[in-house]
């Protein structure tokens, strides 16, 4: 069907909200004369959500539901969902109605003029203070590296054409890496949508502080390559800097006077001072180089990023 949106829902431990946001996205798809079909794809959940996803794929013909193997989180599963779309075109839900469904006939409308990629961002967040504060400094980090720009309240959707799909499909491998980046880095010039998210549905948010940071490292290092090129400028600056200190007690030992300093340079501070220090430095850049090495041997394994598990007949 020309026009047709795959509407790509994520589900973790959804239960019943499946059907709730089948329904709601059914009535305003109807409402708009869109034609769609809904992809399911639950990541790995144990409490029974995707015989629930399996019941409305047999009761309806436009929703199609996939399990994956366990769970990868939501970047993956996203991945997943485009593997397995077959639209025109496709966005991104979750099932806590946070991204209003109307808001989807809006980047649709914005599709049909063209646009290739587009994103909504959020005008605010409604999370506690200490996440909002944690939000926008990894944004403005991300940001001051980063060779793209993020809104300042970040993005967790997109809506995106069908050339673009193939492009990530095809091109890109699903290894430790986030689609948000990858879609940022293609260029397309997208366009930017801002909407009001709105409360969550769920009752408790299903990103862990262990997924969190998992997705901000990926986010981090598959940004930029800023993190590795630092350990280059931090080793000048502290060669400069141990430099200069070696001069001063240099010439205090020598031509300094004690009593005016109040120094009395002793070999062994001195040895442990830079030793301490030195030993940090150390540590710092061998752990960065160590994420990128991880990171390329990930990439040279070539093991799937996400499995999807083959439907019981």
């Amino acid at each position: 069907m020309k026009g047709m949106l795959s509407v790509i829902l994520l589900s973790y431990k959804s239960g019943d909200r499946l059907i709730k946001a089948r329904n709601r996205v059914d009535e305003v798809m109807t409402a708009s004369s869109v034609p769609y079909e809904l992809i399911i794809v639950d990541d790995g959940s144990v409490d029974g959500s995707f015989d629930i996803a399996l019941s409305l794929e047999k009761q309806y013909g436009n929703v199609k539901a996939y399990e994956l193997s366990r769970n990868y989180t939501s970047h993956y599963s996203i991945l997943a969902g485009l593997k397995m779309a077959t639209g025109d075109c496709t966005t991104v839900i979750a099932d806590d109605e946070q991204l209003p469904y109307e808001f989807l006939v809006d980047m649709y409308r914005e599709w049909q003029k063209g646009t290739k990629i587009i994103f909504p961002y959020r005008t605010e967040r409604t999370d506690p203070w200490l996440t909002k504060q944690f939000a926008k400094l990894f944004y403005r980090v991300v940001n001051a590296i980063s060779d793209f720009s993020y809104p300042p309240q970040g993005i967790d959707s997109f809506f995106i054409d069908r050339e673009i799909i193939d492009l990530i499909n095809n091109n890109i491998h699903p290894i430790n890496t986030t689609t948000f980046t990858e879609l940022l880095r293609m260029g397309f010039n997208p366009v930017y949508m801002p909407y009001a998210r709105l409360k969550s549905t769920a009752a408790k948010s299903r990103w862990t502080f262990k997924k969190k940071v998992k997705l901000a490292k990926d986010w981090f290092f598959s940004t930029s390559s800023f993190p590795i090129k630092f350990i280059t400028y931090l080793g000048l600056a502290v060669s400069l800097l141990s430099f200069m200190i070696m001069l001063f007690y240099l010439y205090v030992k020598l031509f300094g006077n004690s009593n005016y300093w109040l120094i009395e340079v002793r070999g062994w501070v001195s040895i442990i001072l830079f030793i301490s220090f030195f030993s940090g430095l150390i540590l710092l850049s061998l752990g960065i180089i160590a994420e990128y090495i991880f990171r390329i041997y990930e990439e040279v394994k070539n093991r799937p990023g996400f499995i999807i598990k083959k439907k019981q007949e």
